[in-house]
């Protein structure tokens, strides 16, 4: 069994840190403040079920709710989760899924759910291992949670269906028992409280975002590279002129590519006016930047909330005495996710669109001050940069194509229960697919970039520049003579989202 010296306490807040870490063997510490909550709301919850009805532990499931459930509390949790083994498509990736289940179990862990502090420490025992469910992507409407998703988990968690273990997918009874761990055993509510939240949609919007993330720092870096090498005035990024735009967003993006452009000689050859894809960096980067600030918000809201219904309240003294409440809501609805997951798309697509734009201009002699076409060493002996450069188009329209918000395209299901649903899943788990692409395009601008002085440009002049350059060079040979170089653009594309920034 493999062990990290990371490590995660179910007690205080959860970042997108400890998401990614969550990929990989990880300690999860159910502490004593976490094991106390946990404690007091199982108490609450035994004592409120007698007075009345509880959705999902003395009732049947959505749109279902006015039937009795099973009065055996093993069958409930089988009536729960039977029923929700209908996804179908390619498994999730182990990253988002991993992460997904840190989530729910810090949300457990909270003690509003009212699950068993057992359930709880089983699910913690998972992240010392590499075991990983097997989720099929389809399924979920992101409306009573991450229903299907979570509960192809769930049931992975007790044995049933697949899972992987160290990589290889295997029946879940057999990966259980490889990785050294209990299958879980589970009533009704905490069946439910597994697979009523927006676990996956939060996963994957956070694990999106942070792609996000380091590639708009990228891409900035890039465009400074990019600028340097053609020698172009700096001017644009004029500390005075990006005030007066009005925006904060371009004056921090501004900021740091006058940080990073420290240094650098203009060559004077070049046009009074650069290409937008140049001169309009800061603006786009920066508008960019605002809005990765919402995004910021609502992760950081989700990974501090609890997404359950319903919830469990104690009311009067610490330990749980007193009376206490039931409250049947609606926080299992990922609304917040999917405009952010929508908002994250379209910042994606438009990176994305400045980074072909600037490898476009790159390769074209007419545009690139004399470099050759394709940046090829010999132009039609050799092609340089060309199939690249037909990957970056490809790459782009995949990720317009999938730009469409999906936040506002509800469905009623479930006999008009869920007569509007948010479709967070989707957006989210669109916009991990898109980050992907983006750090590929990424990689690609910044192999042309590395080509570029190859084949003649001149040496950066700005030393944060030049350090760019080298690292990218130590990487990434010349192209001469040609060769694939779609691994290349990967390497290009790891070292860039994931090196350390100056």
């Amino acid at each position: 069994m493999l062990t990290t010296t990371d490590s995660v306490t179910l007690t205080g807040p959860l970042d997108a840190t400890a998401l990614r870490r969550a990929a990989t063997p990880l300690t999860v510490t159910v502490d004593d403040a976490a094991r106390a909550r946990l404690e007091r709301g199982r108490r609450l919850y035994r004592a409120l079920r007698q007075d009345g009805p509880v959705y999902g532990a003395t009732t049947g499931f959505g749109a279902l709710v006015g039937y009795a459930g099973r009065a055996d509390e093993a069958d409930q949790c089988d009536n729960t989760l039977a029923h929700l083994g209908a996804g179908q498509g390619p498994d999730l990736p182990h990253d988002v899924t991993r992460a997904a289940l840190l989530l729910r179990t810090w949300s457990l862990a909270q003690g509003h759910s009212g699950v068993s502090a057992e359930t709880v420490d089983r699910l913690a025992a998972m992240f010392a291992t590499t075991f990983s469910p097997a989720v099929p992507r389809y399924g979920s409407v992101g409306a009573s949670g991450d229903l299907i998703p979570l509960a192809y988990a769930t049931q992975a968690l007790r044995g049933r269906g697949h899972a992987y273990l160290d990589g290889r997918r295997l029946p879940a009874a057999d990966a259980l028992t490889a990785a050294g761990l209990t299958p879980l055993a589970l009533d009704g509510r905490d069946a439910l409280a597994l697979v009523n939240g927006t676990s996956v949609t939060t996963a994957a919007l956070a694990l999106a975002r942070d792609t996000v993330r380091a590639a708009h720092r990228a891409l900035t870096d890039l465009s400074c590279l990019l600028t340097d090498l053609l020698g172009c005035d700096p001017g644009f990024l004029d500390a005075a002129l990006l005030r007066a735009y009005g925006h904060p967003g371009a004056a921090v993006v501004g900021t740091r590519m006058r940080h990073t452009l420290a240094g650098t000689s203009p060559s004077g050859t070049r046009p009074l006016q650069e290409p937008y894809s140049i001169r309009c960096a800061p603006q786009l980067l920066g508008a960019a930047e605002d809005a990765l600030g919402y995004v910021d918000g609502v992760v950081a809201a989700d990974l501090a909330g609890v997404s359950d219904n319903p919830l469990f309240f104690a009311d009067g003294d610490s330990d749980g005495g007193g009376e206490g409440r039931v409250v049947h809501g609606g926080n299992f609805f990922g609304q917040p996710a999917a405009f952010a997951a929508d908002l994250l798309a379209s910042v994606t697509a438009q990176l994305g669109n400045l980074a072909e734009r600037q490898l476009d201009l790159l390769v074209d002699p007419a545009r690139n001050g004399g470099l050759p076409p394709m940046l090829a060493t010999a132009p039609g002996v050799q092609h340089g940069l060309q199939g690249v450069q037909l990957a970056t188009t490809a790459f782009v329209a995949e990720i317009r194509r999938a730009a469409a918000p999906a936040a506002m395209q509800s469905l009623p299901t479930n006999l008009h229960n869920q007569d509007v649903v948010p479709f967070g899943t989707q957006a989210a788990l669109r916009s991990y697919d898109m980050a992907g692409l983006l750090g590929l395009l990424c990689g690609s601008l910044a192999v042309g970039l590395r080509q570029a002085v190859h084949v003649g440009a001149r040496r950066p002049t700005a030393p944060r520049c030049a350090q760019l350059l080298d690292a990218l060079a130590e990487t990434v040979p010349p192209v001469e003579p040609d060769r694939p170089l779609d691994a290349d653009v990967r390497a290009a594309a790891r070292l860039l989202l994931t090196r350390d920034l100056p």
